[in-house]
């Protein structure tokens, strides 16, 4: 991360925090004689347009009257990650539960499954059918890369309880 999205982060990340908000990222790059500024922000259950709305309004206030952008125009994005997007933090793990991801562990390995359950250190995916119950447990740290993936037509999985105890892995 640049100096100059570094300076932007701990500017806003006060304000982004005191609304509930985690902060995913901030990208700051040149767009002609301006500098766009990408803010990433999520929580648990999602962030509305209204939030996005009046976050960005917040946060440009902000941006104007410290000196983190210097004295150069800045143009401000701010938006939640897309459905798509990697799961590299636990948090990112928890809010993906329900959804279907793809998993490709340090050993090559690569898996399909339901994200039924999480913790701080690792996931419990239901690899199969809904009615097999075959379900994989992943620790998060071999993992290589995970992503939702994109489903059009989910009626959507209810992980139980059940779900939870049914582990192998």
């Amino acid at each position: 991360m640049g100096a100059v999205s570094e300076r932007v982060e701990q500017v806003l990340t006060p304000v982004i925090n005191d609304r509930g908000l985690d902060l995913e990222s901030v990208d700051v790059q040149p767009a002609g004689r301006r500098r766009l500024v990408r803010v990433l922000v999520d929580r648990d259950g999602g962030i509305s347009l209204d939030d996005v709305a009046s976050l960005s309004h917040d946060l440009s206030t902000i941006l104007d009257d410290s000196d983190a952008m210097g004295e150069q125009p800045y143009v401000l994005e701010v938006s939640s990650p897309g459905v798509d997007r990697p799961l590299t933090l636990p948090r990112h793990w928890r809010r993906a539960r329900g959804r279907l991801v793809s998993v490709e562990l340090l050993d090559g390995e690569v898996l399909e499954g339901r994200v039924v359950a999480s913790t701080e250190s690792d996931a419990t995916l239901a690899t199969g059918d809904a009615e097999s119950g075959v379900h994989r447990t992943v620790t998060l740290h071999d993992v290589r890369h995970a992503q939702v993936k994109v489903e059009f037509n989910h009626a959507g999985y209810e992980a139980t309880s059940a779900d939870a105890g049914n582990s192998e892995g």
